[in-house]
């Protein structure tokens, strides 16, 4: 959690105008990981209930989150959540929704959202426009692993499309970004699951980033831009 990047407050402020989304709201957030989109709106003063099946993670966010009144932990999927019937308003994805099976997740999610519920799916799609972020996508592509076929940016608006048919879903676009120094870039780049851990590959991938944080820094900072996409929707 500490080196992933997080969502733009923009975000939850548009949902605020264009939804009506305010704090009486309840919230599942599917797949929540350790807890990075479930804080956005625990912040806010929603109740959310944190949904995730890695044992690890889970207990991560219990760690961090756990000092929040509207905070529950659940052990559950996408697909089987254990949530009650119409129960939430608002449920969010946030970089999760390639793990998910798409038929019986829409299933699920009909299940447990309320009449008028909603649902947000989010991501951070890291940019490659500057030299440097050509420079770290190219590294990430040569020592990567599965990064080009479990990259969110696989999911085209055609898959999005056919989950809230036969309602419609509107796209926004934030602006996101992450500065850092060198061990904050490192573990950044450790924080992805494509990334080696280690092995033969893991010498070569880190003195090959500190070559490119030392051509690329500034102040002792390299920036990694974002763009944060939101789907909202209803579903039914």
């Amino acid at each position: 959690m500490k080196y992933r990047p997080h969502y733009p407050t923009a975000l939850l402020s548009w949902l605020q105008t264009e939804t009506g989304f305010d704090a009486s709201r309840i919230v599942a957030d599917i797949g929540s990981g350790t807890g990075i989109s479930t804080e956005l709106f625990l912040r806010s003063g929603n109740k959310v209930y944190a949904v995730e099946p890695n044992d690890a993670m889970r207990a991560k966010a219990e760690e961090l989150l756990s000092g929040y009144p509207g905070f529950v932990s659940c052990n559950g999927t996408a697909e089987a959540t254990g949530l009650p019937d119409a129960s939430v308003d608002l449920i969010v994805a946030g970089q999760a929704f390639h793990w998910f099976d798409p038929v019986k997740t829409r299933e699920e999610f009909v299940r447990i959202a309320r009449p008028g519920g909603r649902v947000a799916l989010v991501w951070n799609e890291r940019l490659v426009l500057t030299d440097f972020e050509k420079e770290y996508e190219a590294l990430i592509l040569r020592y990567g692993g599965d990064y080009a076929t479990i990259n969110h940016k696989n999911i085209a608006d055609l898959e999005i499309g056919a989950f809230f048919r036969p309602e419609a879903f509107v796209l926004q676009r934030f602006e996101n970004e992450q500065n850092f120094d060198l061990e904050g870039l490192k573990g950044r780049l450790l924080s992805s699951s494509y990334i080696p851990k280690e092995g033969p590959d893991h010498d070569g991938l880190f003195g090959a980033l500190e070559g490119l944080f030392v051509r690329h820094q500034t102040g002792g900072k390299v920036r990694v831009g974002y763009e944060t996409k939101l789907y909202t929707g209803r579903i039914r």
